[in-house]
Order: structure tokens, then sequence, then C-alpha cells
């Protein structure tokens, strides 16, 4: 009896079966539930719930820095407000508009101003006569200045863009950047400007500035030509 107890192999205790790990699960089941949350608290009004999602702006600019100071030697005497709509298509030669290609609707507003330069006057450019009753003045023609487009009051309406161009955002540092745009709208605005009678309006306006203020100190007739 004792021979057939030693032949005997022991026992071995069975290991239990590890399952499957259950991370995988349950981070697909936290993600599902920040979703539904989010989507509840975006398109159902609930109580405080709206707050968890919010987006908080915070302004770290610093103050600005003074880079340069240019004197101003010049009457603006008129500005034309405008507005244009730019419509911007960049496509490949080879690739559909699907996969490669950007199409921009902007609605840009912006100003030019018209002025005349007074600090080309030369000292023959202005004569008076000896009782100091009649001053001439020969003033050079007013000009346009840069356009501006002012951001406040410009949007975009549309920007269509392909899957390798969406990938691209993705990647970028300035992504939907539009400063393509934002060049092709000054330069419709400025166009405009030199179409219409923006200088004309800005040299009357200065011919009637330097009559009123000439006038207040004594003179009776005065004559400003552009040359």
């Amino acid at each position: 009896m004792r021979e057939d107890a030693e032949d005997t192999p022991p026992r071995r205790t069975p290991r239990r079966e590890r399952g499957p790990r259950r991370w995988p699960a349950v981070a697909v089941g936290l993600v599902a539930l920040s979703l539904a949350l989010f989507l509840l608290g975006r398109f159902v009004h609930v109580p405080g719930l709206g707050d968890v999602f919010g987006v908080d702006t915070q302004d770290r600019s610093g103050p600005a820095v003074l880079k340069s100071i240019q004197d101003m030697h010049r009457y603006e005497g008129a500005a034309g407000n405008y507005q244009v709509v730019v419509d911007l298509e960049k496509d490949a030669r080879l690739l559909p508009d699907s996969i490669r290609g950007t199409r921009t609707l902007f609605v840009a507003s912006g100003s030019v101003a018209a002025y005349v330069d007074f600090g080309s006057i030369g000292r023959g450019s202005v004569t008076v006569d000896e009782k100091r009753t009649t001053a001439t003045l020969r003033l050079p023609h007013a000009r346009l200045a840069e356009p501006a487009v002012d951001p406040k009051r410009s949007y975009t309406v549309s920007k269509q863009r392909g899957l390798i161009d969406r990938l691209g955002d993705l990647f970028s540092d300035n992504p939907a950047d539009e400063r393509a745009v934002h060049i092709l709208a000054a330069d419709r605005i400025g166009a405009a400007a030199e179409e219409s009678d923006l200088t004309l309006r800005a040299e009357k306006n200065t011919t009637s500035m330097l009559q009123g203020l000439l006038r207040a100190l004594g003179f009776e007739q005065i004559t400003v030509t552009y040359t």
C-alpha cells in the first residue's frame, strides 16, 4: 500500500482561467457616457448640466508694444465704405474637389480714405498779397489710402474643403487660414474706390476747410488749386 501511494503523482490544483481585460470596454463606456451627457446638455435643457461642458474664455494677451511713431501731415477729406462678396476657389488639376480643393464665400466690409498730403507743400505753394487779404494755395491732388477691411463687419458665409485639406488643417498651427480672401477683398475694395469720385470729393472738402480757416484769419479771397 505504501509503494502505491509513493508512485502516485501529486494532484495539481487547476489554475483559474483569467478572463479578458475589461479596460477597453470601460474606456468605450466612459466615452459613450461623456458623449451622451454632452448631447443631452447641448440639445436638452437640464439645469446645471450645460455648464459641465461649457467653454471658458480667458484673455492672457500682453500689453501692446509701441514699434514706431509716424507724423501725419495730411488731411483726410473723404472716406468711402464698401462691401464686397469674395468667392475664392482653389482646385487641384488632377484631383476632384472632394479630395483636394477649397472654396470660400466671404463677405467683406471695409473703407478707403482719400487725403491731401500737406507734407509735400513747398514755400512757393502758398502766396499772400501785401494787404494779407488774398491767398493762393497750390496743393497736390488727393490720394487714396490703403483699403482697410473691418473684421467686425466681415464674416465667412461658407467654406468647402476637400479631404486632404481637412486632414491638413488637423496638423496646422493656423487652420482655416483666410488671409487669401482678406487680401483679395482689400484689392476689390481698393479698385472700387479708384473708380469712384472719392478723390474729387476729398479735394472739395479740403478746399472748404482751408477757405473757412483762412477767412477766420482775415483773408477775403482764397484760391485753392490742385496740381
